[in-house]
């Protein structure tokens, strides 16, 4: 008998500390999926599921025109392999083919349904797009290593040749002085979840997506105030869980001065 109770104070007395143990290993699981979902914005995004967290859609009062024809003839899209992204999901659609390949293709839209595909071509073009901002920003620090590590150049693959190649390489919206100030002082206040950094610092596809959107709306004459709204609205396609809560992506530079992080891989 007090054998058996001996056994079961000792096995008792394990108990806590195995508690405490499963605590751990818990909390480290935690740690590290948080930091693989983080890594894993690198990847290309598929064709979005329908969402009921945002609007409708979202007309853009800009036209894409023939950037899709120029990203492909650049290299920065190499077009065989964006469609083989798509293929299994039944195929870009007719709009987004028209963006791809065409010049007359309209207004932009942005919806549910295609917020992946447009988050691609939107990070081609903020990759492409030759722009002081990734030439002199943050992402060209020596304290990186270089532009070439983070997620929003490492990780796009679908390019001819490396993404590098093309970094800021191809002149293709030109910005006045005075519009390329407008995108600074937008980008510099345009935050986004994944990273906590501005669109000013686009280590991740979606801050180089919203560079590329944020440059083809100044260039179109958009007002600062309305770029902010539409940067709201699509920030809220990109991130739709965030939307949830209120909405994301705006905030002043002394509530984020503190925030860090990277969405380097």
């Amino acid at each position: 008998m007090n054998t058996e109770n001996q056994n079961l104070e000792k096995k008792n007395s394990l108990l806590p500390a195995s508690i405490l143990a499963s605590a751990i290993i818990l909390a480290a699981a935690l740690v590290y999926n948080v930091g693989w979902r983080i890594r894993s914005e690198a990847y290309l995004s598929p064709p979005a599921a329908a969402s009921n967290t945002t609007a409708d859609e979202t007309v853009l009062p800009v036209r894409w025109g023939d950037l899709g024809k120029q990203l492909v003839a650049a290299g920065v899209i190499d077009a065989d392999r964006f469609e083989q992204l798509y293929f299994s999901s039944g195929g870009l659609t007719q709009d987004i083919r028209a963006m791809l390949y065409g010049d007359n293709n309209g207004t932009i839209r942005i919806n549910a349904e295609n917020s992946g595909v447009m988050l691609n071509l939107f990070w081609a073009l903020g990759l492409g797009n030759k722009n002081p901002i990734l030439e002199t920003g943050p992402m060209s620090s020596w304290r990186y290593g270089g532009a070439g590590k983070f997620a929003s150049t490492a990780g796009w693959t679908i390019a001819r040749g490396e993404a590098m190649d093309h970094y800021s390489a191809h002149p293709m919206i030109m910005l006045t002085p005075e519009q390329q100030i407008l995108v600074e002082r937008v980008s510099k206040n345009i935050y986004r979840p994944c990273c906590k950094n501005p669109a000013y610092f686009p280590d991740c596809n979606h801050g180089m997506a919203m560079l590329g959107l944020l440059e083809l709306l100044a260039s179109r004459g958009t007002s600062e105030e309305e770029m902010r709204r539409i940067a709201l609205k699509v920030n809220n396609y990109w991130f739709p869980e965030q939307s949830l809560g209120g909405g994301c992506g705006i905030e002043t530079a002394a509530v984020q001065s503190q925030k860090s992080g990277s969405c380097g891989i």
